[in-house]
């Protein structure tokens, strides 16, 4: 299993603090389309107040999402799941932050820096083109003409 400090992932792109809602739900798109491609199990912590309508403890696609409790953090939040868990062995703790990576580590716990698994996780998944239709230039200027629009009106 893989528990993820989200907002360190989030944090290996740019520009994701303009938008924290979707860059949560970019990401747990993302992780969802890797947990299933690679079939692990994933639980992903976020800093703040829960989505509004993705709940503490709730899945998201088959992915596990929990948030900071009021008053905390994630790291704490994370430090508690791997307290709770069974299995250390089988878990890897995915964060950028070295006081947390060095807690984890001390329970037994594997560790994966954020930027890694990000790298890992791009690998993984489709990129925005890929999910993008593709439309070949001669089907453009056919689509043009159909919606009555000439190629010299952005000139």
């Amino acid at each position: 299993m893989f528990l993820i400090d989200g907002n360190n992932v989030m944090g290996q792109r740019v520009g994701w603090h303009r938008d924290k809602s979707a860059a949560r739900l970019q990401l747990l798109s993302e992780l969802a389309q890797f947990a299933q491609r690679k079939k692990l199990r994933i639980g992903v912590v976020f800093d703040g107040a829960p989505e509004i309508n993705i709940a503490d403890g709730s899945n998201y696609r088959g992915v596990k999402v929990f948030y900071s409790r009021t008053g905390s953090d994630a790291d704490t939040r994370i430090l508690e799941l791997v307290e709770r868990e069974r299995n250390r062995k089988a878990l890897t703790v995915v964060t950028s932050d070295l006081q947390l990576l060095n807690r984890v580590r001390a329970c037994g716990v594997r560790v994966r820096r954020s930027g890694e698994f990000r790298r890992m996780l791009e690998a993984a998944v489709d990129t925005p083109s890929e999910r993008q239709p593709q439309i070949r230039e001669a089907e453009l200027s056919e689509w043009m003409r159909y919606f009555g629009v000439d190629e010299s009106d952005d000139e």
